[in-house]
């Protein structure tokens, strides 16, 4: 069974993310994904190509489990600069869709005083749903 959304009738449409997501198989929960290569190596210090580095570090963890991004049910999101994030949403949408593509599953985004590399921007932890 794929993942489906859910969306309470009468709601606004969510732009960009799911408010729910229903799921049956193997739960695969995946640790906090900063913006640094396998070889734990920031190439990048923007928020963009560190957030698009995450972003392929958590499909890299899905699809070594045999899923992929369709799967994902729920992205947790902790940035450490609310005002870049924002001034950044159309570069944040297309990065966002370049890696996963037009599956928006459920998120939250929580703004945090830092993390613990301190060149890290941004760190994305992710849920997943793996039909077999």
């Amino acid at each position: 069974m794929a993942t489906i959304s859910v969306h309470p009738e009468g709601w606004k449409v969510a732009k960009g993310y799911a408010n729910g997501m229903i799921g049956e198989g193997r739960v695969l929960f995946v640790g906090g994904q900063i913006g640094w290569t396998a070889q734990q190596v920031f190439e990048v210090q923007d928020f963009i190509g560190q957030m698009s580095q995450a972003l392929r570090n958590i499909l890299d963890v899905v699809e070594t489990a045999g899923g992929t991004a369709s799967d994902i049910t729920r992205l947790t999101w902790y940035v450490t600069d609310k005002a870049e994030y924002m001034t950044h949403q159309a570069e944040v949408g297309r990065a966002y869709r370049a890696v996963m593509g037009y599956h928006f599953p459920a998120m939250t985004m929580v703004v945090v005083a830092g993390l613990v590399e301190d060149e890290a921007k941004i760190e994305i932890e992710a849920t997943a749903m793996l039909s077999h």
